[in-house]
């Protein structure tokens, strides 16, 4: 094996035309997030985990199921706007905002090197996730994320070869960070507005 960023899809390899987001890049770079989770080593985060999990299989599915209408995310979501049930923009939309909880929570850890993870998994859950769910939910997020190990264990997880092989350096190890983090941030934000713009988030 190799370091993480070295065996998961970049969201910076995702690419975005002016027909919108590869979907099977996508679903692929957000499998890698899973990885990321792992590598947090809390079960805590199984919630977290599974809502990612199965989110991402819902737009697999749609995928699988119309590969040629499905070729950019946007173009699922249209394909399937006709439809009873829309399984598939329902998966998107939530996917999208436990991936804009993650992107914050690390973009939160990067900006200011005191910042521990709890922090900054707090602070991204309290501006993203926290308005969508309930009395019950709120506390199962809320131990996941006082169950986070610091910073420095965790990015030395990230940076480190399971095989005992060398370690990225730490610019190294930032520089793709970064570029991980912008490129999802992008991403994410595009899809916000395409949702909203084209009214696909209601009745979610």
């Amino acid at each position: 094996m190799a370091p993480y960023f070295q065996t998961v899809k970049s969201f910076a390899d995702v690419p975005v035309t002016d027909a919108g987001v590869d979907t099977a890049a996508f679903l692929d770079a957000s499998n890698g997030v899973l990885k990321m989770f792992d590598l947090l080593g809390s079960t805590a985060f199984a919630p977290v985990q599974s809502d990612i999990k199965g989110n991402i299989a819902k737009v697999q599915a749609r995928y699988n199921a119309t590969p040629t209408q499905s070729a950019t995310l946007e173009e699922l979501v249209i394909n399937e706007k006709g439809e009873k049930k829309r399984t598939a923009t329902e998966g998107l939309l939530w996917l999208l905002r436990g991936l804009s909880f993650t992107c914050k929570a690390l973009q939160n850890a990067q900006a200011n090197q005191e910042t521990e993870l709890t922090d900054g998994f707090t602070a991204a859950y309290n501006v993203t996730l926290k308005q969508y769910h309930n009395f019950v939910v709120r506390p199962m997020f809320a131990l996941a994320m006082k169950a986070c190990p610091y910073k420095k264990e965790f990015y030395a997880k990230l940076a480190a070869d399971p095989d005992g092989g060398a370690a990225v350096s730490d610019a190294e190890f930032n520089e793709e960070l970064n570029k991980w983090l912008a490129a999802l941030s992008s991403i994410v934000t595009r899809m916000q507005s395409f949702y909203a713009g084209g009214g696909h988030d209601k009745g979610f």
